[in-house]
């Protein structure tokens, strides 16, 4: 049988992956197995048990299921820096709000650490990255201006977006490279790093 109702009936095994999260898994599972490179969106579609077209229902690429529900993230990390205290030291608090958005339930670790895998050593992600992480540190950066009293332009918020983006990326290398690391750790210390800077003594840790 032709179209995508049909395709659904020929095909055995799993039900039907007809949500984001189901799709993701299935996606990861084949990014695994055969690399990302080599897997397609026929292939996800096919080993998912529904056509292309319910694919791009949920996902508009490839790329976009690697990343998830981005938009969706992005909201929570403004709202987490929304609720930073104000009293708290600038860097106290983007630290506090950082750690807090990298928190996953340990179940959905391994999870994580093969979407943050694809993204940071995929090298046909990377274009795809920078506009992901882009719009990350806009909103890092916004926060700093706010608690500045500067506009978003200026040199001091942009520097403070992208040293807070590159001590979170190193973090995660590091917890890429080394299984036994604990993640929220490994941010909280590059932030306190950077706070500090770093020609004096290490920030002490809790």
């Amino acid at each position: 049988m032709d179209g995508e109702n049909g395709q659904r009936q020929t095909r055995t095994g799993r039900p039907p992956a007809t949500s984001r999260a189901a799709l993701e898994q299935v996606g990861f599972e084949l990014f695994a197995r055969q690399g990302f490179d080599r897997t397609t969106v026929d292939d996800i579609a096919a080993a998912a048990g529904i056509g292309r077209r319910t694919f791009f229902r949920y996902f508009a690429s490839k790329n976009d299921l690697v990343w998830g529900d981005f938009e969706a993230e992005l909201v929570k990390l403004e709202r987490l820096l929304a609720a930073a205290d104000p009293a708290a030291p600038m860097m106290d608090a983007l630290r506090g709000a950082v750690v807090e958005f990298n928190r996953f339930d340990p179940a959905t670790v391994p999870w994580h650490r093969q979407r943050m895998t694809l993204i940071l050593r995929v090298p046909t992600l990377q274009a795809d990255s920078t506009v992901r992480y882009a719009s990350w540190r806009t909103l890092v950066t916004e926060f700093a201006a706010r608690r500045t009293g500067r506009v978003s332009s200026d040199l001091l918020p942009r520097l403070i977006g992208h040293t807070v983006l590159a001590a979170c990326v190193a973090a995660y290398e590091h917890w890429l490279a080394d299984e036994q690391a604990v993640l929220g750790d490994l941010l909280d210390q590059g932030l306190r790093h950077l706070a500090a800077g770093f020609d004096g003594p290490a920030p002490a840790l809790p």
